[in-house]
């Protein structure tokens, strides 16, 4: 499955039982909104879905504050 915003909002709403409504710019981890517990969900599903690891390292606002980031992140992998 390639990876989208569609889906990787669907997780954060749906998995992670974040409130939406989300967009990709919306800030999750700078606001509060999701935590460090949120953030292994997260990182186990781009795992899954995009078969990619995600080094300790690259887990940074810069990398993971919004869906956009991550996606970007993901994508510089490639």
């Amino acid at each position: 499955m390639t990876l989208t915003a569609d889906a990787l909002i669907a997780h954060l709403t749906g998995t992670l039982q974040v409130p939406g409504p989300l967009t990709e710019e919306t800030e999750l981890f700078s606001t509060g909104l999701l935590d460090s517990v949120a953030m292994m969900g997260i990182i186990g599903f781009l795992e899954d879905t995009a078969r990619i690891d995600v080094r300790p390292s690259d887990v940074t606002l810069e990398n993971f504050d919004t869906v956009a980031r991550i996606l970007a992140y993901v994508r510089s992998l490639d």
